[in-house]
């Protein structure tokens, strides 16, 4: 074959390769950045019930769709957020993987997605799983630059599953990554004695394992704020019920996303979680 026909074959291949580059650029494009990522982390355990699944699901769509919270996600920087749900009892799953909300469209679109899915469900409260799974699958695949991450747990009971230490440990994990971690404890009676320094495990009576110095260490409240809450600007905002979650996840939405002190996740996955 003649040199030139050969060089004409190599020139047509290496424009072809060329081409075929550039369509797979267009066809993902990168993610642009945003101010919050934000994982809601939904307790879907023993103790909810189909009613109380659904008034987590149609009260965080009715958040997505407030006309305060669309104004507060498309005021900030870039105008934009990123937020994953995740669902978890036993063990932890992707309800809703990492999608952008930029405008009104964007979120009421996102919360039909909410209202309509499927019933996730399970037997315990493992909240230290939960938070070892986030960090080590969620947070990793994180698509796009954003100037503060944040983990929003709502439950209504203690973990367990594992002890209050382990609980503390994965917390602080994350924590040492930049996340910030919030508290929706959801209280369904105030005078439940749940407590900080108890552990239940998977069918055993609740066991207290040192002495506690008030009441309030015993509350789902004083748990959330002892063992979950941290990072940053962390707070709890507790719901007086499921009726009342519609109030706190908006209120709670506002908050998070308005708040303007910036953290940074390094770009690395959470390893060597403490599970026991």
């Amino acid at each position: 074959m003649p040199w030139n026909r050969i060089g004409l074959g190599v020139l047509i291949a290496c424009l072809l390769c060329l081409s075929a580059l550039r369509g797979t650029a267009q066809q993902a494009p990168a993610t642009p950045a945003a101010d919050v990522a934000l994982v809601l982390s939904v307790d879907v355990s023993q103790s909810v019930d189909d009613a109380r699944y659904q008034l987590q699901m149609d009260g965080i769509a009715q958040a997505l769709q407030d006309a305060g919270v669309i104004t507060t996600i498309t005021s900030g920087a870039t105008g934009r957020i990123l937020l994953a749900m995740v669902v978890w009892a036993d063990q932890a799953e992707l309800a809703i993987p990492w999608t952008v909300i930029a405008n009104r469209a964007d979120a009421y679109a996102l919360a039909d997605r909410v209202r309509h899915l499927k019933r996730y469900g399970g037997e315990f409260t493992c909240l230290a799983r939960m938070l070892g799974s986030i960090g080590d699958t969620v947070l990793a695949t994180l698509p796009a630059t954003v100037s503060r991450v944040i983990v929003d747990i709502s439950g209504d009971g203690v973990d367990n599953c594992s002890s209050d230490s382990v609980s503390r440990a994965n917390r602080d994990i994350l924590v040492k990554r930049g996340v910030t971690i919030n508290g929706l404890p959801i209280i369904e009676d105030p005078d439940q004695i749940v407590g900080a320094g108890a552990y239940r495990a998977p069918g055993e009576p609740l066991e207290y394992l040192r002495q506690l110095e008030s009441r309030e260490q015993l509350t789902l409240e004083g748990w959330y704020r002892d063992n979950v809450m941290g990072g940053e600007l962390s707070f709890i905002l507790p719901a007086n019920g499921y009726s009342d979650f519609a109030r706190a996840i908006r209120q709670k939405f506002v908050t998070e996303i308005s708040a303007t002190r910036p953290t940074h996740l390094p770009e690395r996955p959470v390893h060597d979680i403490a599970m026991k």
